[in-house]
Parts: structure tokens; C-alpha cells; sequence
């Protein structure tokens, strides 16, 4: 299967504007990503006045089988097949942390930004953990010149 995007980014809906200004810096070089904040208003319940709290509060209200939940959970999915990495924005709940297994069990790099509450020994899926977003970039733009000159 051929990759639509270099990474998935997984993360919590409470840490928005921290996991925007990392897809920011993937924009920056280039670097193609699937990112479930970037089809918002395409999720079919909430609005753009809500903060990331009273939304993520709605999205918890739901059935667990309703048809936007279950919608939600398919278009992740298959933006997380479709990519070739996996980059865990910390701190990051539990269907994040279930997302990290999931591209570890596919096969799939997997890095991390931020910090961890404690060390647990599943951290050591992750090939690389930057501390923050200055380290993520100086990888971006070794990455985004390497894919160049890969490319087949």
C-alpha cells in the first residue's frame, strides 16, 4: 500500500493549539500529514465558538455507537493506514496512546513530542521523543530533505 501521508499526528482535542502549531511546522517543510483537528468542522457536532474543553465535553456525551462517533473513528483509522509515521503529541489521552500502539503493531515509525508523566517501558516504541518543538523542527527539516532525494 502506498502511503498518502509521511505521518499521522495523534493526540488529545483538549491541546489544540499545541498540536496546530505542530502541524505549522509540518506545513512549513512540507511534510505531508493527517491530522483529526484538520476536519473539524466536518465532525458534525459542536461549533467554532466552543473552547477545545466545552467541545471535547459534547464529543464525550455521545454514544459510543452513534453515526458521527463511528464516522470519526473510520476517517482516523484510514488516515492512520494511509501513513508511513506516527507522531504522538504529549500529553496525549488514551485513544492517542491507543493510536501509537496501533501504528507500532502496522509497522510504522513512531515518534513523540513533549513530556511523558512517568517512564513506563511502552515509550520505547517511539524512535524518538524531541523535548520540544525546536528538536521536532531540526528533524523536519532533515526529514523533508531526505524524503526529496528518496523519492523513486
Amino acid at each position: 500500500m502506498e502511503n498518502k501521508y509521511e505521518f499521522f499526528i495523534a493526540g488529545r482535542a483538549r491541546n489544540k493549539e499545541n498540536i496546530l502549531r505542530i502541524c505549522n511546522l509540518f506545513d512549513k517543510y512540507k511534510v505531508s500529514y493527517y491530522c483529526f483537528l484538520k476536519n473539524e468542522d466536518n465532525w458534525g457536532y459542536g461549533n467554532k465558538n466552543q473552547t477545545p474543553e466545552e467541545k471535547q465535553k459534547e464529543f464525550e456525551s455521545l454514544s459510543l455507537k452513534s453515526d458521527i462517533v463511528l464516522n470519526l473513528f473510520h476517517n482516523d483509522l484510514e488516515g492512520e493506514k494511509n501513513s508511513k509515521n506516527l507522531l504522538l503529541v504529549l500529553p496525549a489521552g488514551k485513544a492517542a496512546h491507543i493510536e501509537s500502539g496501533i501504528a507500532y503493531g502496522l509497522g510504522k515509525k513512531c515518534y513523540a513530542i513533549g513530556q511523558y508523566e512517568a517512564t513506563d517501558t511502552l515509550y520505547n516504541i517511539f524512535e524518538e521523543i524531541f523535548s520540544n518543538e525546536t528538536e521536532l523542527e531540526e528533524f523536519l527539516k532533515k526529514y523533508s530533505k531526505n524524503k526529496c532525494i528518496c523519492i523513486k
